[in-house]
């Protein structure tokens, strides 16, 4: 693959690598991306992950969160692309992955230093006391969940459309993006605000940055200095292989 060995000269003489990941590293678990011809959005409205439309009718946003969130992608497995940056990560190489997704998987494959961007999909915090709960299936037995402390509906810990990024996560990615002299892009597109900012203020910062896409992105002629196409499995693999051999 060209310029792989490029890219493991460059994140073996790095001081702080961190990668940042995207929709492109759960794909290949069975999680489909939100956008895209392939997308959820293609398929359902997306109206039921907005804030306002879930105040108003909990119900019907849980309905579609529990087929979608809690029993398709229920079965979902971390995959190589998990598990080679976890490796990575304990052989010290990267420091730390910021990612957009909310499936927990890096976590399961074995990644300490996880940022969750969106938040996550494993907790539910109570829109009334705003107490988190660790998720368990028998919470949705009836919908909408309720607190058992005060009774108040519960919801997804993850950002819904008219929420803003959890506070920790933001200020936490953007100390990643400032510390970073390497950021490895995986499977992101670059699409989706504010998020894709984060790899634009490393490269700012003087980070070189190292894209696995399956096709090029917003990032590939802009701030991409080592493009490594394929998917993310295959690519995370191969390169996971050559620094840890």
């Amino acid at each position: 693959m060209p310029n792989i060995e490029e890219a493991v000269e460059l994140i073996r003489k790095s001081k702080h690598t961190c990668a940042f990941t995207g929709a492109g590293v759960s794909v290949e678990s069975g999680i489909p991306p939100f956008r895209g011809k392939d997308g959820l959005w293609s398929k359902v409205d997306p109206i039921f992950l907005d804030i306002n439309y879930f105040h108003s009718n909990p119900d019907k946003s849980w309905r579609l969160i529990k087929d979608i969130f809690y029993k398709f992608f229920s079965g979902a497995e971390p995959n190589p692309a998990h598990f080679g940056l976890a490796a990575l990560e304990e052989k010290g190489y990267i420091k730390a992955v910021i990612t957009q997704n909310i499936d927990n998987l890096h976590q399961a494959a074995g990644s300490k230093n996880v940022i969750e961007f969106h938040g996550t999909s494993q907790t539910l915090v109570c829109r009334g006391c705003g107490l988190r709960f660790e998720f368990l299936p028998a919470m949705l037995d009836e919908l909408p969940p309720k607190c058992p402390e005060c009774k108040g509906v519960l919801k997804p810990d993850f950002v819904f459309f008219g929420e803003p990024i959890p506070s920790m996560a933001h200020r936490l990615s953007l100390k990643e993006a400032e510390d970073a002299d390497v950021f490895l892009l995986v499977g992101t597109t670059g699409e989706i605000q504010p998020a894709s900012m984060i790899p634009i203020i490393a490269k700012e910062k003087g980070a070189k940055v190292v894209e696995v896409n399956i096709e090029e992105s917003k990032y590939t002629h802009t701030i991409t200095d080592i493009f490594l196409q394929g998917k993310a499995t295959e690519v995370i693999s191969r390169l996971s292989n050559f620094m840890i051999e």
